[in-house]
């Protein structure tokens, strides 16, 4: 990462985009083909996605360092984009290496345009989105369930109509499980009444049941390792084949401050026949009542008025979502502190290089 085009860096629109210094999903893997490009936009900016035939990714700044044109409306040479407006060559890394109508000009050879780093990893692309104090990504630990070649993850992505904050607070509900999904095929049973607790691992939090464990949604972790997902287990009835408990890994990838990219790993540990027998079972039967509860999650937070978490009447039951928000908001206050620090020293060492001219 070579650059910063962040506009904003205030705590509110920090906390409102995305927080920075650290990796997140952007969309599914499959919808940037070999020799294809894709705009998106991601943290409140506008990306472009380019894979070159062998495969390799990147992802630039959608804007031509020339007149800020969008790259994406340009064409995919291979190896780099050329600005539809003026033909201004850029390479997958953010270089400039041709200016066609000025052979030589003093923009070839130089990094000018935000490239950022990419991972693909369970069928998602991840970035890692940083500033101009730490280009350089952090170190990034990948869920297990994703990883792990004995477990078999599926991934189910959809765009919603909220803010990136409200997808996961509703991650850390465990108990609208009991209430919005009662008519789902592995939430209905269950006591619709418990007490929740919080026990801090290293790599984050869960918040759990403290009266009830492998019945319902009873529990989930918010894990912090690079990038940010949940984990949780939902039993599973015997009709669903081999494979134990189903879990879900969850992430999501703030689009702008009013929509939410969602990822939804389903994942069960098997192998062998039993691998082929969960495939063709979610396939053909589990995966259609899985988009209903996630359905029923959408309507619900696209339902709510933005400033939804702005008159609440708060209880025992959230407690996790009351910590995910105070962890969020600091972080977002202290990059915005940081990124505050950067902009005096910067004004500073200008006004003294004008001094000294």
């Amino acid at each position: 990462m070579n650059a910063t085009i962040f506009h904003d860096n205030s705590a509110d629109h920090i906390y409102a985009t995305g927080l920075r210094n650290q990796w997140h999903p952007v969309v599914p893997s499959s919808t940037v083909a070999p020799g294809a490009m894709r705009r998106v936009t991601a943290l409140g900016e506008n990306w472009l996605l380019m894979r070159r035939a062998d495969g390799t990714l990147s992802m630039l700044a959608d804007r031509c360092p020339h007149r800020g044109a969008p790259l994406s409306l340009g064409k995919h040479l291979g190896d780099r984009v050329s600005c539809w407006y003026h033909g201004v060559e850029v390479a997958g890394d953010g270089t400039v290496v041709s200016v066609p109508g000025l052979p030589g000009c003093n923009l070839e050879g130089k990094r000018l345009v935000t490239s950022l780093p990419v991972r693909e990893v369970g069928g998602a692309i991840l970035a890692y989105f940083g500033d101009e104090e730490h280009p350089e990504p952090v170190e990034l630990t990948l869920p297990e369930p994703l990883t792990d070649p004995e477990v078999s993850a599926l991934l189910c992505y959809a765009e919603w109509n909220v803010p990136w904050r409200f997808a996961m607070e509703n991650l850390l509900d465990p108990m609208h499980g009991a209430f919005l999904h009662h008519e789902s095929h592995t939430m209905y049973d269950g006591d619709t009444t418990a007490k929740f607790r919080i026990r801090e691992t290293e790599r984050g939090y869960f918040f759990e049941k403290t009266d009830q464990r492998g019945v319902n949604f009873d529990w989930v972790e918010l894990c912090r390792t690079g990038v940010d997902w949940v984990d949780l287990s939902i039993p599973y009835p015997p009709s669903a084949g081999p494979g134990g408990p189903f879990g879900i890994v969850g992430m999501a990838c703030p689009v702008d401050a009013g929509r939410t990219g969602v990822f939804f790993w389903r994942y069960r540990k098997v192998s062998g026949w039993q691998r082929d027998t969960w495939h063709f079972l979610y396939r053909t039967l589990i995966e259609e009542r899985h988009w209903e509860v996630l359905e029923q999650d959408r309507v619900m937070l696209e339902a709510m008025p933005a400033d939804a978490d702005q008159a609440e009447n708060l209880y025992q039951h959230d407690l996790g979502v009351v910590r995910l928000r105070r962890l969020y908001r600091a972080q977002a206050e202290e990059q915005a502190r940081s990124a505050a620090t950067d902009r005096q020293a910067a004004g500073a060492a200008a006004r003294r290089t004008r001094a000294a001219g």
